[in-house]
Parts: C-alpha cells; sequence; structure tokens
C-alpha cells in the first residue's frame, strides 16, 4: 500500500499531526502535496538514482518532502539539524546531493555549507521571506497528479558521526512499484500488529533512521502519526492520553526521563490506550526496563538494529522478562559472536556481534569502510560488542570503540552507565576512559545530576559507594565529574567521543 491507496479510500483521515503545533495532514493532501513535490524535483533537474538532502526539523513539511522523494527515486538524505556548516558541507559533498531543503531558521548554516556547491538546488521550509526558493510556494504551483516516471526511492542516512566521520548508508533502492511495502513496513506488522488503526506515538527527530521509516510504514498501512516536534516527557505522557495512542516508539532516554518525573504527575495520565511499545539504538538498563514493565505492563518490546540493517533482533516483553536484558533473538539474519580475528566463539563468550546471511554493508564513497565491516566469512557487523546465551538470545555488551583498557583489562562503560543512571539523583550519564600514565586509561564517570543545585562532592561519595555495591573493583570510576547537561542527540544517542576527546586534550 501507499498513501495514494488511502487518499482514495480514506482521503480526510490524518495521516499525521504534529504535535506541537497541531497541524493535520490528511491522506488526501499528503498524496496530492507529495505529487507536486515530485513535479518541482522533476523540474529541479533531479532524477531517479539522485541524492535530496532534507535538513529540517520536525514539521508537516517533512513527511511530504520524504513522500515526494519517495516516489521519484531519489535518495533522501536526514540530516541532524545540529550540525556545523563544515559538517553539512562534509554531508553535501560526500554524497554528491544535487538539492538540499532546510528549515527556515537553519538558513544561515545551509548557505555556507553550500558555498561554492554551484549545482546545489536550494529549497528553504516554513519560509516567509523567501518566495524565490521557497519549497511549499513553488510547490504549489505544480500539478497534483503523479509523475510519469514514478519509481521506488530510498533513504541514505548517514552514521550520528559519535566515533568518527559519519558514513552514509546506501542500501540498494527497491525494484518494482512504489507501493511495495517495506521491509520496515512488514516488521511493523508482524511483529507489533501495526495496521490501519494504528495511532503511532514518534517522539524523536525524523532525520533518524528509526523514527523516519516506522513514521513511513505507518502510513503505508494507512494508520495515523502523531509526531512531536521535540521530545519532553510530560508533553509525551499527555499526548498518549489526549489522541488514545496506540503504538510508540522510544530509546532508553526517554524511559529514564519519564521515570524520574514525580510520581504524581506520572499518575495524571491515563495509559491504557497503549497496545504495544518498542525500543531500540541503545541497550535498556534492566532496572529501567523493569519499571517501563511495571508502570506500562506487558507490552514493552525491544529490538536491535542498527541503520544498516544488515541485521535484526527482537524480544516481546515476556522473553526479556525470562531472559534480562536480552535484545532477542534473531529475526533478520543469523547471529555469530567472533573474536578479534573474525571467528566465532562459544555461547557466552563476549565478542563483536557479526550477522550472517542478513542485508549486505554499503558505505557511500567509501570501499575501505564497506570492507572493514565484513569478515573472511562475508558476515557483518557495526562494532557492537556481545554474546549469545544458548538459546540464541543476544545481548549487548558495548560499542567496541568506546571499550575502555585500564591496566591491560577490557572494561566496558554501558555497564557502568547502566548501573549509575538508575541511581535516583542520576539524570544523565556518560563513562569513558581518560588517559592515565600507570593504567593506560582510567574509568571517568561524567553525571549530570537531577538537582542542578545537588551537592556535587556529597553526590560523588554517594555514587562512590553506589558504585562499590554493585560493580567489581576495576569497573569503579576512579573519578566523578559533574555537568549540567551531557551532550546528546535528540535521538538519545550520546556524543560520548567528544567528551572523550575533551580529557584526552587535557592530559596532552
Amino acid at each position: 500500500m501507499h498513501p495514494r491507496d488511502h487518499a482514495i479510500t480514506t482521503p480526510d483521515k490524518p495521516a499525521y499531526i504534529m504535535a506541537g503545533s497541531g497541524g493535520v495532514v490528511t491522506y488526501k493532501q499528503l498524496d496530492e502535496r507529495s505529487n507536486q513535490g515530485a513535479h518541482l524535483l522533476r523540474a529541479t533537474g533531479l532524477r531517479a538514482g539522485d541524492m535530496v538532502a532534507l535538513f529540517m526539523h520536525n514539521s508537516a513539511r517533512f513527511m511530504e518532502i520524504t513522500w515526494s522523494a519517495q516516489r521519484s527515486g531519489l535518495y533522501y538524505i536526514g540530516v541532524p539539524t545540529r550540525l556545523t556548516a563544515t559538517e553539512l558541507n562534509y554531508l553535501l559533498r560526500d554524497s554528491g546531493a544535487k538539492a538540499l531543503i532546510y528549515s527556515a531558521d537553519l538558513e544561515e548554516v545551509a548557505l555556507a555549507a553550500s558555498r561554492g556547491l554551484d549545482n546545489l538546488a536550494r529549497f528553504s521550509v516554513d519560509s516567509s521571506g523567501l518566495d524565490r526558493e521557497d519549497f511549499a510556494a513553488q510547490r504549489s504551483a505544480m500539478p497534483t497528479t503523479p509523475i510519469t516516471d514514478e519509481s521506488p526511492g530510498q533513504d541514505m542516512l548517514y552514521s550520528s558521526g559519535t566515533t568518527g566521520a559519519p558514513k552514509g548508508i546506501k542500501r540498494p533502492r527497491p525494484e518494482g512499484a512504489i507501493d511495495e511495502p517495506s521491509p520496515v513496513t512488514n516488521l511493523a506488522s508482524a511483529l507489533y500488529g501495526q495496521d490501519k488503526n494504528t495511532i503511532y506515538l514518534s517522539p524523536a527527530p525524523l532525520y533518524h533512521a528509526a523514527p523516519l521509516r516506522f513514521c513511513m510504514a505507518v502510513h503505508q498501512l494507512g494508520g495515523t502519526d502523531i509526531i512531536m516536534e521535540k521530545f519532553d516527557p510530560v508533553q509525551a505522557l499527555d499526548l498518549i492520553q489526549k489522541f488514545q495512542i496506540t503504538h510508540a516508539q522510544w530509546v532508553p532516554t526517554h524511559f529514564v526521563r519519564m521515570l524520574k518525573l514525580p510520581q504524581d504527575v506520572r499518575e495524571r495520565y491515563d495509559m491504557s490506550s497503549l497496545r504495544c511499545v518498542y525500543h531500540a539504538a541503545a541497550p535498556c538498563p534492566i532496572e529501567i526496563k523493569r519499571q517501563m514493565l511495571e508502570w506500562w505492563g506487558p507490552i514493552v518490546h525491544e529490538y536491535y538494529s542498527s541503520t544498516e540493517l544488515n541485521g535484526l533482533t527482537a524480544a516481546t516483553a515476556a522473553e526479556w522478562i525470562d531472559h534480562p536484558g536480552t535484545v532477542g533473538r534473531s529475526v533478520i539474519g543469523e547471529i555469530k559472536i567472533c573474536d578479534e580475528h573474525g571467528e566465532p566463539v562459544p555461547p557466552r563468550t563476549e565478542g563483536l556481534v557479526y550477522f550472517a546471511n542478513g542485508n549486505p554493508i554499503e558505505y557511500h564513497g567509501d570501499p575501505e569502510k564497506t570492507r572493514q565491516a565484513y569478515n573472511q566469512y562475508g558476515w557483518t557487523t557495526v562494532g557492537d560488542i556481545g554474546w549469545v546465551d544458548e538459546e540464541g538470545y543476544l545481548y549487548l555488551t558495548d560499542r567496541q570503540s568506546f571499550m575502555i583498557i585500564s591496566g591491560g583489562v577490557n572494561i566496558y562503560p554501558q555497564e557502568i552507565e547502566n548501573l549509575l543512571v538508575s541511581h535516583p539523583e542520576v539524570a544523565d550519564v556518560a563513562v569513558i576512559g581518560a588517559p592515565d600514565p600507570d593504567m593506560g586509561e582510567r574509568v571517568v564517570a561524567v553525571v549530570q545530576p537531577v538537582d542542578p543545585d545537588a551537592d556535587r562532592a556529597k553526590l560523588a561519595e554517594t555514587l562512590q559507594v553506589y558504585a562499590r555495591a554493585n560493580l567489581s573493583g576495576y569497573k569503579i570510576p576512579r573519578t566523578i565529574d559533574f555537568r549540567d547537561i551531557l551532550p546528546r542527540e535528540p535521538t538519545g544517542k550520546l556524543f560520548k567521543r567528544l567528551i572523550r576527546d575533551e580529557y584526552r586534550r587535557a592530559a596532552q
């Protein structure tokens, strides 16, 4: 199915509602506007296989432009809105994008990034003073009928760059008709029971893989997206009650922030409409997951995958209860845990997580990075570390790039972070390895307190005691520092590299 089909059967049904503004876009409007957008992109010179970069906040324009690109056979690149001009310029040059569409308030960065790119078309959205380049203004002058050469497009999203330069993750454009269900649409239906009656809450930026793909899946199924412009824990609870949300996707950071709300605030909202929620993006601390299951019941499911979608695992709430900490068993590909030589290891042995017989990985314009994703057996990895039990359930430990080596011992920060963030006085935490002249690296915890005015010396002592009661001695942070806020993407992903690099520079 495709939004065009729902435009015929349920033209006035909301395809999506913007949570902040309350703006509603019906299926008829989405179909017509995406047809007009496709005509505009063709008139601009873009042909099937070309790339368009979307440097946009969550807004009513985002999904219509995405569907314009999808039905034009284009690659559409979701660009994080926090990028500097230098970083955006890198993405534009690396991708070879032929058009840049940006939110009006990001114009200064967009124009600075595109200087010297003479063949790059530029459009602003939601702009009152730039009619010459305003996407909606030019789009509205185009026909509402389909372009004559429709073909399915594909996202080409970039890795976050938390561990180095972002990588463009290029997957083949689908073959066949534009209404073929995407792999994510099939997963949403098979794993989580989503259908035309789904009311789906999306609390994360649409430039990120999972929010964009699942929102588009809802449109293929004929449901309704409720899209938050920006995550706020109280607003999220209010939206669940107001719109009778049936499905929602989260990251563990969202859970932490909702659980840190006062009990009376959490109890103020009715969660009974929820049929199924699921989370991904990072391992969820066991105690946080248990609290969510106590609050929302056995409807909190989990999956593990990556933007590359080389493999995927999933765990129902019931499976997780029987296997605490797991991210599930394989759904796409076969899980293989390998040592540093790419050789498989026995169950319950930590190693790099590979997938066999999954989807291929290709990094745009970078054959060496592509080669490094494969081992000698043709299995693929994105650099996560974990282990499997005898039943095939996967448990993630950390990312290879964040491993701390202290005195020759490997330490995985994720375990320490999961413990500390479960403390009621901790809002967020990053654990990194800082240079140490004796040990090579020492474990440092950088903590964001719930109370910004807390006595930090006293809190550091409290957390040290808490860590000693729950961790082996070599894992206990040697230093606990504090920040008012940690550098996280709106998607919930922590920019740990920035913190680690800061400590490395200070040691020079």
